[in-house]
């Protein structure tokens, strides 16, 4: 069981890169810090954007996971 609540939910589905992280990093933007976004792609180059941005932005990744062919990530605003 997670230790942390979604507060909000990013679906792009269907987009391709580098929109999925564009998307994302704008809607970090609009969060409070320490607040937990989590999004939804269906882009397989997504799983290697949003770790190297995280890596190098403010804000921890804490679940990058597969669900069929979709890849969801929550991140938390740093």
């Amino acid at each position: 069981m997670n230790s942390y609540s979604i507060d909000q939910v990013l679906d792009t589905s269907g987009l391709s890169c580098p929109l999925p992280l564009l998307k994302a990093k704008q809607a970090l933007n609009k969060l409070e810090k320490g607040q937990f976004l989590q999004v939804i792609a269906t882009d397989v180059g997504s799983v290697r954007d949003f770790k190297a941005y995280t890596d190098q932005a403010a804000h921890t990744l804490l679940e990058s996971r597969e669900e069929g062919d979709h890849y969801i990530y929550v991140i938390q605003r740093g």
